[in-house]
């Protein structure tokens, strides 16, 4: 990784193999659930699974990062989560398909996952100096977009088709590689001994340090009010491909990769545009450039004027993502950075949801392309209202 330095090099290489892994079974575990039955509610309580573990555990497993090393934290999710999917792949080999079975594994690999996000993220700045930080996290989140979105999915949608036990064996594979890869990073933080406080209060003081910084506290609102019309726009995605676009499940296909390279190329140069821009005026700027995709999806029909208002998105959406963990590393005590971490995420993981849920009630309301002018409508007000300012405060070294 350049002048990242090795060990940064290894964490990379563990992101990467974990997320085509993660890619792999994203797609596999829908169509597991699918073909066991036809019921829509049952189906998509794969999903409610997977976001019931994220919304359960996220404030405690920040606690968790903050208690142990974050080596350890990294080793023991990668292998839960090996257990868990090798446990189902087999029981699909034996011919024990359970939608109740695949839940279960759902949830609990939903758990460990959360704990192993939180631990490599807060593991950066150990790796890396503040110049680098930028760098480092626009290269996880880029590798991250492209083994899971655009290598891994239709990989495994491929290997469910041969056989529908390989996707999740191969995945419990990867992560067993994942952990022997985690064994050899650097511990992170000491583990702590007797006297330490109750989980509770450990998650309230993280809680409350991240209300009270007033750049932090800033960072996660606007993403969390960014969040509420990205989960808007992405509920009903593929209708708008479908019915307004013309697509078919192929296009749709195609239109999301396009998204995933915006992304990738987004965390790539995120590094170059802070030291050419400054945090303040790149953060407006990609918000009002976000307001005219989602306005440009909003009314237009053409395949490929859509497909360069999604990928403007996904950059967006990146660079605006790698900005945010640069900052919260920054300005993080390191044994508050867990519990910083987690409270931020749970925070702008409710508030995808929310828009989630918003966007199918606004399409149904009003028509399809009422989530995407709530979009354009409620960025254009973000990118007026923010106080960017803030973050002349610390602005962020860049390795430029």
């Amino acid at each position: 990784m350049g002048t990242l330095g090795r060990s940064f090099g290894r964490l990379w290489t563990v992101g990467a193999v974990s997320a085509v892994g993660d890619g792999v079974t994203m797609v596999a575990g829908p169509l597991l659930a699918a073909s066991l039955t036809r019921d829509p509610v049952q189906v998509a309580g794969l999903a409610v699974a997977q976001q019931l573990a994220w919304m359960l555990f996220a404030l405690p497993s920040g606690a968790l990062v903050d208690r142990v090393s974050r080596r350890r934290v990294l080793v023991t999710a990668a292998l839960v989560r090996s257990v868990a999917l090798g446990a189902l792949g087999l029981a699909l080999l034996a011919g024990q398909a359970s939608l109740w079975l695949l839940y279960v594994v759902f949830f609990v690999v939903g758990c460990a996952g959360v704990a192993f996000e939180n631990a490599a993220s807060t593991l950066v700045p150990v790796l890396v100096p503040p110049a680098g930080l930028t760098r480092a996290n626009g290269r996880l989140l880029g590798a991250a977009v492209v083994g899971r979105d655009l290598l891994a999915k239709p990989v495994g949608a491929l290997l469910f088709a041969v056989a529908v036990w390989v996707p999740f064996v191969l995945d419990a594979v990867a992560l067993l590689l994942v952990a022997v890869l985690s064994a050899r990073l650097p511990a992170g933080v000491a583990e702590r001994g007797a006297g330490r406080a109750s989980v509770w209060a450990e998650v309230v003081a993280g809680v409350r340090w991240l209300w009270r910084h007033r750049v932090l506290r800033v960072l996660t609102v606007a993403v969390a009010a960014e969040n509420v019309t990205v989960g808007a726009m992405t509920a009903v995605l593929v209708l708008i491909a479908r019915e307004r676009l013309g697509l078919g499940e192929l296009g749709f296909g195609v239109l999301l990769m396009v998204t995933a390279v915006g992304g990738v190329l987004g965390g790539l140069l995120a590094d170059r545009l802070v030291g050419w821009f400054g945090v303040p005026v790149l953060v407006r700027a990609g918000l009002v450039l976000e307001a005219v995709a989602h306005l440009v999806l909003a009314v237009s029909r053409e395949v490929v004027v859509a497909g360069v208002a999604a990928a403007v998105v996904g950059a967006q959406l990146l660079v605006f993502s790698t900005v945010g963990a640069s900052l919260r590393q920054s300005l993080t005590p390191p044994e508050l950075l867990g519990r910083v971490h987690s409270s931020y995420r749970w925070v702008t993981g409710a508030a995808m949801l929310a828009g989630s849920a918003l966007g199918g009630l606004l399409a149904g309301w009003f028509g399809l392309a009422a989530p995407f002018w709530l979009g354009a409508l409620g960025v254009a007000v973000l990118a007026v209202l923010l106080p960017v300012g803030v973050f002349r405060e610390v602005p962020l070294a860049t390795t430029r």
